[in-house]
């Protein structure tokens, strides 16, 4: 049912969107053995850190320009042909910096990749520069002014991941502080790992518009309504949620319980093949679990849509494809 939805997505780390067959080509480019983390066609990994060990070493592989346009052409590509119109990727300085790319030559091959992909299939996608959280907050506050800089155009908006566990959330509220003044959409982690306190502390420092995962808010009634009045929109990662074993099953997962309080909800990916998942599997597992119409997924594309860090043109032109 969900193939014909148009969909849309705000939560995708671009190194955790690399499949493990294009991770083997560029092992196999670069001469790396990948077997501690890939086995035959899928990602080993057994818990959160060892998740963090899988996505570094999948991301040391893309170490030029011409990597990244193929990363990010293969990634829109794939989603578009899931009927995806329009895609926020994470980019992470700190990522390109470790494979020795510049900070020029990593958002430029991601520009090139993007163009690309929009040219062959009409998708529009822009870039959200995050800090690392575990790296602590000086080097997200160089994360936060690199991104003010805006150093590509396609960067609109900027957040933190890593994670959530660790330091405060008032420790970082300086670099939110010089991304908001250079205009650019805030979003935040919260409320995946570590409940909902995680969340209260980054509406109180951080006052995004958005909040990546933010699920553990149902855990407080409270948090729930303030997020309900306050509209801020939740990029919910379900099938990662699951995976990370937040909650055991779909029928366990508070999406729906927190769409019902009136929280705007979005479907996203966060690291697709790490999860098993895709946007269009993001969809069909909502569907299936709580019996969505082909009108109300398509109202989450929308919340999306309404949500997305893009200029209002293209926001008015997005918004269109859904009518």
């Amino acid at each position: 049912m969900t193939a014909n939805v148009k969909k849309a997505e705000l939560h995708c780390h671009i190194e955790g969107a690399a499949s493990p067959q294009l991770v083997k080509a560029q092992a196999r480019k670069y001469g790396t053995d990948v077997s501690a983390f890939i086995a035959e066609d899928h990602y080993v990994w057994s818990d959160f850190t060892e998740f963090l060990g899988a996505y570094d070493g999948a991301a040391a592989l893309f170490r030029s320009e011409e990597d990244y346009a193929l990363l990010a052409r293969t990634y829109l590509e794939g989603i578009a042909a899931q009927n995806a119109i329009y895609a926020e990727i994470f980019v992470s300085p700190d990522h390109a910096a470790a494979a020795g790319l510049t900070t020029e030559a990593y958002f430029n091959g991601l520009g090139t990749g993007i163009e690309a992909a929009r040219s062959a299939t009409g998708i529009e996608c822009r870039m959200i520069v995050v800090g690392v959280r575990h790296l602590g907050a000086e080097k997200v506050e160089a994360a936060a002014r690199l991104a003010a800089s805006r150093p590509h155009p396609m960067i609109t908006g900027f957040g933190m991941a890593g994670e959530e566990r660790f330091g405060k959330v008032a420790d970082f509220a300086r670099a939110f502080d010089i991304a908001r003044e250079a205009g650019l959409g805030i979003t935040i982690h919260a409320g995946e790992l570590a409940g909902p306190e995680s969340v209260r502390d980054a509406l109180d420092h951080v006052r995004p518009s958005r909040i990546g995962h933010g699920v553990r808010a149902i855990e407080d009634p409270d948090l729930v309504r303030r997020l309900a009045d306050e509209g801020v929109v939740l990029e919910v990662c379900p099938g990662s949620n699951i995976a990370l074993n937040v909650y055991p099953d779909i029928t366990s997962h508070p999406f729906d319980a927190l769409r019902r309080a009136g929280v705007k909800v979005t479907l996203s990916s966060d690291d697709p093949p790490h999860f098993h998942s895709s946007i269009g599997h993001e969809y069909q597992l909502a569907a299936d679990a709580w019996g969505y119409s082909f009108a109300e997924m398509t109202g989450f594309t929308r919340t999306s849509i309404e949500a997305a860090f893009v200029d209002e043109p293209t926001r008015a032109i997005l918004l269109g494809q859904l009518d």
